[in-house]
């Protein structure tokens, strides 16, 4: 038993440090909009086409990442991720074109991680952990990569004024490559449980689709996905257009990231009490009131700030409450690969709050549209999470019943 309880906390560890490297880094892309549009007379719309490339590939790869992490190892699917992230924020150092940006932002940088995030890192600790302890788990390692955006915001920041755009992208380059020895601490996960019939890949992708619950977590996440990337990328720039200094984004964003460690980790706590459904419904409904709060007060400096408290609490927390309803739903076999499905419909989300909103700004010289749109995608997100019922279907409640 001590064994197993160091093996689990030694992936957690792990997994938690990949997450923050992974995830700190890419929440601060959003940063290098306005010095590479700038230099290159580029409009906004490509900028934010590269970073929704960015998302769909990586949303596209992640089903085929997380099923080769759940055959053949996570430590392999993080290596690989590793070196392609790297390798693409190297190549996206010296772009000067958006042929150029795409490639290297957008599908490089995508591949890379669909191997070092959420769907592969939170598949091999929910392995790891005994059932009851899963939610929180999750929610431990999704604090962690808040704890990354928290910290390398400012830090991405500070690199951009001291360095220049380019050099400080060589610099997260070298940070990335530390993923690669991170990605030995998860060699020894132990495997999934083998009681029970043991499905094929296809059998448990048909067994997925063929449930309403899963359907409706996976438009529910379409949503999450188109807010966090919106916002992510387009509200730096938002707040420059509203006489806000150029820090006020980068204070917001870091906000975020601290007060979404408080809101990953009470999620996964509040999950393994409560229904994980009924709790993304809630977390939705709070989302529409932030966001319509933010968008229809007068704008200061301090609302900014509250709009970024607020929205920190409840930016990732959807993530365990999710990833952990597909694991009650179906058990941690094919975890990974599955998580990965419903997270590709997170990533299409992703795609069109990042572009749609380049491409609106650049139509109308304005991001009313597009807040009145994430505002309204919330109240769908609650109305699909709302009829999920959390029960095991029938082949795991078969095999909890013989393990």
């Amino acid at each position: 038993m001590n064994a197993i309880w160091r093996n689990s906390t030694w992936i957690l560890l792990g997994g938690s440090l990949i997450l923050a490297v992974s995830l700190g880094t890419r929440h601060g892309f959003g940063l290098f909009l306005p010095p590479m549009s700038a230099e290159f007379g580029w409009g906004r719309e490509v900028f934010a086409f590269a970073i929704a490339l960015q998302n769909l590939i990586w949303g596209i790869a992640q089903p085929v990442t997380g099923a080769l992490a759940d055959r053949f190892g996570v430590a392999r699917a993080v290596l690989l991720g590793g070196v392609l992230y790297a390798v693409g924020l190297l190549l996206m150092a010296g772009a000067d074109s958006p042929v150029s940006l795409s490639l290297s932002a957008g599908f490089l940088i995508g591949l890379g991680l669909s191997g070092t995030s959420f769907s592969v890192i939170l598949g091999a600790v929910g392995r790891a952990v005994p059932a009851e302890k899963r939610s929180m788990a999750m929610g431990i390692a999704s604090a962690a990569g808040s704890f990354g955006q928290f910290a390398m915001l400012p830090g991405t920041l500070g690199l951009i004024g001291w360095l220049g755009w380019s050099s400080a992208l060589l610099a997260l380059g070298l940070l990335v490559a530390l993923i690669m020895p991170l990605a030995l601490m998860l060699r020894s996960g132990p495997p999934a449980p083998v009681t029970g019939p043991q499905q094929t890949l296809i059998e448990a992708l048909r067994e997925a689709v063929s449930h309403s619950g899963f359907r409706l977590l996976a438009l529910g996440f379409f949503v999450c996905g188109f807010q966090v990337v919106f916002i992510g990328i387009h509200l730096p720039a938002y707040l420059v257009d509203k006489q806000l200094p150029a820090m006020a984004g980068t204070t917001v964003l870091a906000l975020v990231g601290l007060f979404n460690i408080v809101g990953t980790y009470t999620a996964g706590w509040l999950g393994g009490c409560y229904s994980k459904p009924k709790l993304l419904t809630a977390l939705y409904l709070m989302r529409a009131v932030v966001i319509s709060a933010f968008f229809f007060a007068p704008l200061t400096l301090w609302t900014a700030y509250a709009f970024g408290i607020a929205m920190g609490l409840l930016w990732l927390s959807t993530v365990p409450l999710t990833n952990g309803t597909v694991a009650t739903l179906f058990g941690v076999r094919n975890l990974s690969m599955l998580g990965g499905i419903v997270f590709l419909f997170h990533q299409i989300g992703s795609f069109f709050g990042g572009w749609l909103g380049g491409w609106v700004y650049d139509t109308t010289g304005s991001y009313d549209l597009v807040w009145q749109i994430s505002i309204a995608l919330s109240l769908m997100a609650a109305a699909l999470n709302w009829p999920i019922r959390e029960q095991p279907v029938e082949r795991v409640r078969l095999a909890a019943g013989t393990a």
